[in-house]
């Protein structure tokens, strides 16, 4: 009998072979924006190696929504364009579906690399950080700027046309990044919403944006394209973003026509206290699933094919998503389908190198 994990699922128009998805992982490669071809080999990599899903990093929807100087955007042809070939190039890679992840970054916007510090840039390397309110991320950063209303109104139609042009890129799904302590989760929680108008207070005044942001981008895709969107269960502070309140956004979402929940954790304050190990966040996406009914996606140190069959099998979550994992084994799925007792399934080229195609000329072919 066939594995939960490796089993098929339809969210819209949109079938995917098996529930393992790669979650979207930044590289810090990108030039004004555009996707390279570190891109394509990094992508094409990934969607070889079979997951029914492959999601692409945090992609700004304007320039200043980016995190770094080399994070990829969608908000000119040039970006598409490269995107397309992406997609044009990789579709041979494996029958797996690439997705996009829309992004804004507010106040974490505007610094180095991981590997360079992560440091807020200065001089003529930097720019403009907005936010909901005038509060920074960390002690000494600059401050950024409070969104007006008009603010708010661009990123806005900044999501939607940039889910627009996800789909002139040949993606078939996107995803909205709600999580990580970006500007819609700073919309989200008290601890960095101070804002006194319609978009801050009580708990519907602070999902306001976050709502807004997810109808447009639903609005501005095919009724058969699956939009997702990825969370912060809870910020791991007193007083913050936490699950009860995740809950009562995902009932909205819901009603909005999300196609499932990436249920993530944490981000926006460094001051969080998480209790880390393996698969740490389950429980939050379990949670999300039995009180709302929408499909939810568990991601966080799952690594091993049993304990991720057990996720599924149990009724905990729809969907897995591996991200370090996948970088550090990109054939993760191969060695599942073997481990779980599944038909391995390979790109022909590669049927061979298995130990049981000896002498035969290929396994399944994908």
């Amino acid at each position: 009998m066939a594995s939960r994990l490796f089993s098929p699922i339809t969210l819209r128009g949109l079938t995917l072979g098996n529930r393992v998805a790669v979650a979207p992982m930044c590289q810090y490669q990108a030039t004004d924006g555009v996707a390279q071809d570190w891109h394509m080999v990094h992508l094409g990599g990934l969607k070889q190696g079979g997951a029914g899903l492959v999601v692409v990093e945090a992609t700004g929807v304007e320039a200043r929504g980016r995190i770094t100087p080399g994070c990829t955007g969608l908000w000119n042809d040039a970006q598409v364009a490269a995107f397309a070939r992406i997609n044009a190039a990789v579709r041979m890679m494996g029958a797996g579906a690439m997705a996009i992840q829309l992004a804004h970054a507010g106040r974490k916007a505007s610094t180095a690399a991981p590997w360079d510090g992560g440091r807020f840039l200065t001089g003529a390397d930097a720019w403009e950080c907005v936010a909901p309110s005038a509060l920074p991320y960390l002690d000494g950063w600059p401050v950024p700027r409070a969104m007006t209303v008009d603010d708010i109104a661009a990123v806005v139609a900044a999501f939607g046309a940039a889910a627009k042009r996800a789909g002139a890129a040949g993606f078939a799904a996107v995803e909205v990044h709600a999580a990580h302590g970006y500007l819609l989760h700073q919309f989200l929680s008290p601890l960095t919403n101070r804002r006194t108008d319609g978009y801050g207070g009580g708990l519907e005044a602070r999902m306001r944006l976050p709502l807004e942001v997810f109808r447009a981008v639903r609005a501005a895709v095919p009724d058969d394209m699956p939009v997702l969107l990825r969370l912060s269960a809870t910020d791991w502070i007193e007083g913050g973003w936490d699950v009860g309140q995740t809950v009562e956004f995902c009932k909205a979402l819901r009603d909005a026509g999300c196609d499932m929940i990436d249920v993530s954790s944490g981000g926006l304050d460094q001051r969080q206290q998480i209790a880390t190990g393996p698969g740490y966040q389950v429980g939050f996406a379990a949670r999300i699933r039995a009180e709302t009914g929408i499909p939810v996606m568990a991601v966080g140190q799952i690594t091993d094919p049993v304990q991720a069959e057990t996720i599924l099998a149990s009724g905990q979550a729809d969907m897995v998503a591996l991200a370090r994992a996948m970088l550090w084994d990109p054939r993760w799925c191969w060695r599942a389908q073997v481990a779980l007792g599944d038909e391995l399934s390979l790109p022909a080229p590669y049927a061979r190198c298995h130990p049981a195609a000896r002498g035969k000329p290929f396994l399944t072919r994908t």
